[in-house]
């Protein structure tokens, strides 16, 4: 059970502070039963969730030396855009990693999105949405919980990760974390 003042990652909503564990009085639920409440730390709102459910994953944030190595390993990520038959199945698997809310699986997600907009560019056109759309989620949610990790502003993520990936090799997919 995690305890007040933790901080977990609820689903994609990303990084929130567990505020408290209550047995909310309402309507149709079983008064016994505890929830917890969570402030998403880059988003307003409130979420009640019950602790005893495994609908929407739960998990503590990555801890700053788990942060530090995922950051290490950026020169050495080989990402590859990922193309699809149909928009709609290209979602899905955008939407299946989103999902598993897991660092390293974000990390490769958006240095493969941004492949793809390098290709783009490249032909003289631009990223489609839903590319668009999916990596600016994998990069909210990987952001935030690196800021979270490092205890760092948002904002000051992707200087962080410049500078500590400022010796890798040029005109890769990693720079796009590095701008």
């Amino acid at each position: 059970m995690y305890q007040t003042g933790e901080l977990v990652v609820y689903g994609t909503t990303g990084v929130c502070r567990v505020e408290g564990v209550t047995c909310p009085e309402m309507p149709g639920e079983d008064r016994s039963r505890r929830y917890y409440l969570l402030k998403p730390l880059h988003q307003d709102g409130i979420i009640y969730t019950p602790a005893d459910s495994g609908k929407v994953p739960m998990r503590p944030v990555i801890s700053a030396r788990e942060a530090e190595a995922l950051i290490d390993l950026i020169p050495t990520i080989q990402a590859e855009a990922v193309y699809s038959p149909t928009l709609q199945a290209l979602a899905q698997h955008y939407q299946s990693v989103l999902r598993t809310s897991d660092c390293a699986d974000l990390l490769r997600l958006t240095m493969s999105i941004y492949c793809k907009q390098q290709a783009a560019q490249a032909k003289k056109k631009r990223l489609g949405m839903v590319d668009e759309r999916y990596m600016k989620q994998a990069e909210r949610l990987l952001y935030g919980e690196l800021s979270a990790a490092l205890g760092i502003p948002l904002e000051a993520v992707q200087p962080y990760i410049a500078r500590r990936v400022a010796g890798a090799p040029a005109g890769s997919a990693r720079e796009r974390l590095a701008q």
